[in-house]
């Protein structure tokens, strides 16, 4: 018996290995060009960038050798330190508001017919094919002191003379809401389809009232696009500099705006890239730390309801 099955075993052996080989080669012409555009264009401008972060110098041209001066110039300036904190801030601010507003819309948009909810994510989408300098300037005309918002309040009499709206830290969370709640609402919607329905009836069956059933149920088995959707707009919003400086203008500091001013203003490369670098790491340590608190809580609690 072995002897007859030998021969057909070693044929299949030298016709898959080609075949295989074959496919490896296909792959990899087919990843070539990808990953040349992302290392020319991202990797290899990154890690100069990085390389300017520790110039001694100010300026990226009359720099040469190796200084972390850029870097204790920034943690030894408490104006940084600040900046840096409330970029943090706001960027939680914006996120735990774009859950609170995004999960309900996209719970809803989740539960409704197919065809439905393809006409309404169209319609959630939308805002993101415009472009962003085009947003920022529609809420400039919506927020100036001559602006739609205060017209209807001085003709409702809610106030008797407009006010300042413009340049003001709540202006840029409600725009930063406005921008990357799309995100949050996505991330969500694309999880709660898979949750099946049956759960919540047979909840309702023992006799759990919604509240309970959101909790017990929607929440635990939703936290993997709460998660993708709460890293997606707390990274958007802490890297954010239009925004922050066209409707926050000098009044309100985040560390992008900071950022661009240093390097497209004062062309002080140098510092700018210390300052990107210092808010890359930051950040990617917060989420980090945050997803890995997440997963730690929902391992705790998988076990506490399988005991």
């Amino acid at each position: 018996m072995l002897t007859q099955y030998a021969p057909a075993t070693v044929k299949d052996r030298y016709v898959r290995e080609p075949l295989l080989r074959h496919r490896i080669v296909t792959a990899a012409l087919l990843l070539a060009p990808m990953v040349l555009l992302l290392v020319g264009f991202m990797v290899v401008p990154v890690l100069q960038l990085l390389r300017s972060s520790f110039l001694p110098s100010s300026h990226l041209l009359d720099g040469t050798g190796f200084s972390l001066v850029q870097y204790v110039r920034f943690f030894s300036d408490p104006y940084y330190s600040s900046v840096l904190l409330e970029t943090f801030v706001d960027g939680l601010i914006v996120s735990l508001i774009c859950l609170v507003l995004g999960f309900p819309m996209g719970y809803s948009l989740a539960r409704l017919p197919p065809l439905a909810r393809r006409w309404r994510t169209i319609i959630v989408i939308m805002p993101l094919t415009l472009s962003l300098v085009v947003i920022v300037f529609g809420w400039l005309i919506i927020l100036g002191r001559n602006g739609l918002l205060n017209s209807v309040l001085t003709s409702l009499y809610i106030v008797s003379s407009p006010k300042q709206l413009l340049f003001t830290r709540p202006a840029v969370l409600v725009v930063l809401v406005q921008q990357f709640l799309p995100f949050m609402i996505l991330s969500i919607m694309s999880v709660v389809t898979q949750i099946n329905p049956v759960l919540e009836q047979a909840a309702a069956n023992l006799r759990a009232n919604r509240f309970v059933t959101f909790r017990k149920v929607i929440v635990p088995l939703a936290v993997p696009g709460i998660l993708v959707g709460f890293n997606l707009v707390f990274v958007l919003s802490i890297s954010a500099f239009i925004t922050p400086r066209l409707i926050g203008g000098s009044r309100v500091a985040m560390l992008g705006s900071l950022i661009y001013e240093r390097m497209m203003s004062e062309l002080n490369w140098p510092s700018g890239a210390a300052m990107a670098f210092v808010l890359f790491v930051s950040g990617l340590g917060f989420t980090a730390a945050f997803n890995a608190l997440a997963a730690s809580r929902l391992i705790v609690g998988g076990r506490r309801y399988a005991l």
